[in-house]
């Protein structure tokens, strides 16, 4: 958010504190010997399994290049790479979709949820971890999109646009494979999948201008798959998109729901802490949910935005 170098003395002692903060250690607690995440059900259970926790440390400034990750790291790729993503067959119906393994194709379109390949694409590039791998990742994202240049696993034979959800983690993945790389297909898909969401405003659609989702205008963190307007905008930060005039609805909206202690709210939340394990069991708290109350994860990223805009100067 300050645009502080990465390779700095302040950026690198704020590496370590992310390393050793309580939330860190208590995501990493499971480790085995060997250093994989041990638990009892699979690596992409919502929200504490290796996939998910690979993606928090991604996105909270977690040390790059730790090779005590590579445990983790394996079991992501080796799940989001296996054989059945490779395999594809053509179906008309939905009731057919479960018959077999592999990605079904409908209407000549792949429905594959792809913001599993992405996430994990874009956490290992963001720690430091990717090895050739990366490149598979790249390559099934990009035999996946669809021709409006999107994403979508949904299985009924009628859908015939992009899933915001789904698209949101490729673009950002293939954007920052574009940025550091230079992979000229990688910046290209990125471009197309950008258009989803610019010629909607991040929010609107283009029939009659109203809001296509209401949780898509709700700040929430962390956003785990989900799609919320200011998810879009980092993403469009990220891309060297955020000067694209069509992000101002966006901007506005966000600005519009500061708190009056200069700080934004985490509206609603997707996760639940504590319990038995389950779906949207998370092992820390991020502050959870208050429409009056700052939440500082969301508050760092719509400063970022904001300052990526042109809007404030920090």
């Amino acid at each position: 958010m300050l645009g502080e170098s990465p390779t700095s003395r302040v950026a690198k002692g704020l590496e370590r504190e992310s390393r050793e903060s309580p939330r860190v250690r208590a995501l990493l607690a499971r480790r085995d010997r060997q250093g994989w995440l041990v638990h009892n059900r699979r690596p992409y259970a919502k929200w504490d399994g290796a996939h998910w926790i690979l993606a928090t440390l991604a996105d909270i400034g977690y040390p790059r290049s730790d090779r005590s990750l590579g445990p983790v790291r394996d079991q992501v790729l080796d799940l989001w790479l296996g054989p059945r993503f490779y395999e594809e067959f053509t179906v008309e119906k939905k009731s057919q979709v479960y018959r077999q393994e592999g990605v079904p194709i409908m209407q000549g379109r792949h429905r594959r949820c792809a913001s599993q390949q992405s996430n994990a694409l874009f956490s290992v590039l963001t720690l430091g971890l990717a090895d050739a791998r990366a490149q598979d990742l790249v390559e099934r994202l990009l035999h996946w999109q669809w021709p409006d240049g999107g994403w979508n696993c949904d299985r009924n034979p009628e859908a015939s646009h992009s899933s915001f959800m789904e698209s949101i983690l490729p673009l950002r993945a293939l954007a920052l494979v574009a940025l550091e790389t230079g992979d000229r297909n990688a910046g290209q898909a990125a471009r197309r999948a950008a258009e989803i969401f610019l010629k909607r405003r991040l929010f609107k659609r283009q029939r009659d201008g109203a809001v296509i989702r209401r949780e898509f205008v709700e700040l929430h963190y962390p956003r785990y798959w989900h799609y919320d307007v200011l998810h879009g905008l980092k993403v469009m930060a990220e891309a060297n998109l955020i000067g694209d005039p069509r992000c101002q609805e966006a901007l506005d909206l966000i600005e519009s729901k500061r708190l009056p202690d200069g700080g934004w709210p985490a509206e609603k939340r997707y996760y639940r802490v504590g319990g038995k394990p389950g779906s949207g069991m998370e092992l820390v708290d991020w502050g959870g949910a208050s429409k009056r109350r700052a939440n500082e994860w969301v508050t760092v990223d719509a400063l970022h935005v904001l300052r990526a805009s042109g809007r404030i100067d920090v």
